[in-house]
């Protein structure tokens, strides 16, 4: 399981051992890794996760993994809430064409926290 903490340090959504859903910490399932890209259960492209890293569209940074390396200073992380009950996953959309990959960016993206999944 790898946890995602946001630029504040707060531990946010973690994917699952299944290597695939992504689900916040309340339980609810927010996406989904197919390769290198993360998409929301409607279909919907969000970003890209790459050596630790889950980047926004336009290549800001939006979460970090413990193992992350490059870009910003991260902060330290906080303590991981307990895990809710898993809600059911969605049926998934067909899947929006993947845009060109952006220049990774070395800040941190404007998207913040839950509203990364919010697009």
């Amino acid at each position: 399981m790898l946890t995602f903490y946001d630029q504040s340090g707060s531990a946010i959504a973690y994917l699952h051992a299944d290597g695939e859903s992504i689900y916040l910490y309340q339980g609810t399932p927010v996406a989904y890794l197919v390769d290198e890209s993360i998409y929301a259960y409607s279909g919907t492209h969000l970003g890209w996760f790459q050596d630790g890293w889950i980047f926004d569209g336009s290549g800001g940074r939006v979460f970090f993994t413990e193992n992350a390396s490059g870009g910003p200073i991260r902060p330290i992380r906080k303590i991981r809430p307990i895990r809710g009950i898993r809600g059911i996953r969605p049926i998934k959309g067909v899947r929006a064409v993947r845009p060109v990959r952006p220049i990774r960016s070395l800040s941190w993206s404007a998207l913040t926290g839950i509203s990364f999944f919010d697009q």
